[in-house]
């Protein structure tokens, strides 16, 4: 028989659930200790102090999923709702609802699907992940940093430059994975799973988020592949994918393989090879898409190139050097104020675009208010642009985006009457209001 929390209440329950530890210690130092440990036995550790913990990491303003039950409307009474979901987890009565998924639009015009659990798959979702990354974070490699604590895109990005610099990189594999969250095998995902942790309970929860299905404008359809859409443990599960699939297989069968030195610097499904010489490169390429193929992904033979990208002093007669995008960043090869080669990155084409876009559509439609209201949003999405992008030798581009933005802006601030704005009274405006100057954010990328 089920227990009613509800006669219990929540000022009673609290004491002790504060009182223990917030992390999986005991855990992450076993995998760190006994590497080929398989974990049999640990999906008990998810208790209501760790589905607290899940709760209060998640997003408080996203927008509800099939449930329609808000952040708000559950913390109402948030420990008794968090016991009765511990009681569905330990019974095995908790089932997953599908994915509320929308659509939203690309830069080119198309659209992709964005998926939204359920508040309570959420919270579960994160607590199994948190569960799970103690032991990951100590299997991955060090090449990967996408979705990882304490590491992230400009780390990857400074990493890369580095390594061209140490290792005395002269060709770059650019590969591009088509449609890779969505092409994920159910089966080989969670075979791999087994290899570190095989929890009955744990994979259950795994295989009924994988296959738990959409439901689009009411209409319900099942998961047959790929990781759940919008779910807070499809970023590990990627990535418990790909460690299999690319980074182990690169780190034990590629690299004893090659003549000379190479890297690779993987960012979730976003990954760059570096290379010493051209014969390995070749060869890696050619065995790359076999290699994908094998778990059913594919390498995409358009937008995956082999790229020269040597030291300029090193070139041969019949050598010219290309660049590489990664991250949103162009990477070429340039010289210093006192005439030396390196590395520099810009913002590529697409990412200067895509912030010239969007801030050109809100000006567009949010011309009617008034320019401070304008100005303080812009200065927002500037900001944004800069903090990420804000890396050296970068000014360049950030500043083409201000001069794009400031046209925007009096173009549209000039149809609010017909005689228009001049660039006098626009530069009136902007010394009045002032957006934000381009500056380096990232000084150690």
């Amino acid at each position: 028989m089920s227990k009613d929390y509800t006669k219990t209440t929540p000022a009673e329950m609290r004491p002790p659930i504060l009182m223990k530890e917030s992390n999986f210690t005991q855990i992450a130092k076993v995998a760190r200790e006994e590497p080929t440990y398989i974990f049999t036995s640990i999906v008990h550790k998810i208790d209501v102090y760790q589905l607290r913990e899940a709760f209060r990491q998640l997003r408080k303003d996203a927008a509800s999923g099939v449930d329609k039950v808000t952040a708000k409307e559950y913390a109402k009474e948030l420990i008794v709702n968090l016991y009765k979901l511990q009681e569905q987890l330990q019974t095995g009565t908790y089932k997953p609802q599908p994915v509320n998924r929308i659509w939203i639009e690309k830069d080119n015009g198309k659209k992709r699907p964005l998926g939204i659990p359920s508040l309570e798959d959420k919270i579960v979702q994160k607590a199994v992940t948190n569960l799970m990354n103690a032991i990951y974070e100590v299997d991955f490699k060090e090449n990967s940093y996408g979705f990882r604590e304490e590491r992230g895109a400009h780390m990857a990005i400074r990493i890369i430059r580095e390594l061209c610099l140490m290792l005395n990189i002269g060709y770059i594999l650019d590969a591009d994975v088509s449609a890779y969250f969505d092409s994920i095998n159910h089966d080989k995902l969670i075979e791999m799973i087994k290899t570190r942790l095989n929890d009955g309970g744990l994979i259950r929860l795994i295989k009924q988020w994988l296959k738990a299905g959409i439901m689009e404008n009411g209409q319900y359809s099942k998961s047959e592949q790929g990781t759940p859409q919008g779910g807070i443990i499809s970023p590990l599960l990627s990535n418990i994918y790909l460690h299999n699939v690319l980074d182990e297989w690169f780190e034990n069968v590629v690299k004893p393989r090659m003549m000379g030195r190479c890297f690779i610097v993987r960012y979730a499904d976003d990954f760059v090879l570096g290379f010493e010489y051209k014969e390995d490169a070749e060869r890696v390429m050619e065995v790359l898409p076999k290699r994908f193929a094998k778990y059913e992904l594919t390498i995409h033979p358009e937008k995956t190139k082999l790229v020269t990208f040597k030291r300029p002093i090193a070139l041969k007669k019949e050598e010219e050097n290309g660049t590489f995008d990664f991250l949103g960043f162009t990477h070429y090869w340039s010289r210093t104020r006192n005439g030396r080669w390196t590395i520099k990155r810009k913002t590529k084409k697409k990412s200067l675009k895509k912030i010239i876009k969007s801030a050109d559509e809100w000006i567009k439609s949010n011309r009617h208010r008034s320019i401070w209201e304008i100005i303080q949003k812009l200065k927002e999405k500037l900001r944004g642009h800069y903090q990420y992008f804000g890396v050296r030798c970068n000014t360049g581009m950030l500043d083409k985006v201000l001069r794009a933005i400031e046209r925007k802006l009096r173009y549209w601030l000039s149809r609010r009457s017909k005689k228009g704005i001049t660039w006098d009274k626009m530069r009136r405006i902007l010394a009045r209001y002032s957006l934000p100057q381009p500056c380096v954010t990232q000084k150690n990328v």
